[in-house]
């Protein structure tokens, strides 16, 4: 990979990591209700889950698409739900001194799966394989996978972060709530590229 390929495999994967999503506004939300410290494992579920869908793709999940165009629109379908399920969640979020006790910020392994049913997370996986690695050959495919590793330190980190700084601002149970709904309505405001993709 040469280097200006490079530079644009970085600028790619940091845009589209860092730009609002499922996963960003889920940390934000995370950080808000839990602490930084409570989501380090949320961080490193989409960290280390991501990258890893993206080497999965690039080595073949792509071609199930092709051969069975059915299992997209399941996918699709099962994707709507879950988020639907976690906006729930987040709208009904416990104040701050119950989350310490009641609540449950996601473990590692409920971050990374839910990569594989996150719309944002299929549209940046199949279009960075698509740009930089369309060859599929193994070595290209762990150079995007990697970028992504990079880029999603950064990014994650940066959403919990503000999510945490928000938590003083929401230490009334009133402002926390409407927070909390404010980032339910965006999370499902996710899904209209899903339902109604733009026509070309």
């Amino acid at each position: 990979m040469t280097l200006d390929i490079f530079t644009a495999l970085v600028a790619f994967a940091l845009v589209t990591v860092i730009t609002p999503g499922p996963n960003n506004l889920m940390l934000m939300a995370s950080g808000a209700n839990f602490g930084f410290r409570r989501t380090v494992p949320h961080m490193f579920g989409i960290g280390l889950g991501f990258p890893g869908m993206v080497f999965l793709v690039g080595i073949g999940v792509m071609q199930l698409f092709d051969l069975w165009p059915l299992s997209y629109t399941i996918l699709k379908v099962l994707s709507v739900i879950y988020l639907l399920y976690l906006a729930w969640k987040i709208a009904h979020a416990a104040a701050p001194k119950e989350a310490m006790t009641e609540g449950k910020p996601l473990t590692f392994l409920q971050a990374a799966a839910f990569q594989w049913v996150n719309p944002k997370a299929w549209s940046m996986a199949m279009s960075a394989i698509t740009l930089y690695a369309a060859s599929r050959d193994i070595p290209a495919v762990l150079w995007v996978a990697g970028t992504y590793v990079c880029m999603s330190l950064i990014s994650t980190t940066a959403w919990t972060v503000m999510g945490k700084q928000l938590r003083l601002l929401l230490k009334s149970p009133a402002r926390l709530r409407m927070f909390n709904w404010a980032m339910a309505v965006l999370l499902v405001a996710t899904l209209i590229p899903v339902l109604w993709p733009a026509q070309s």
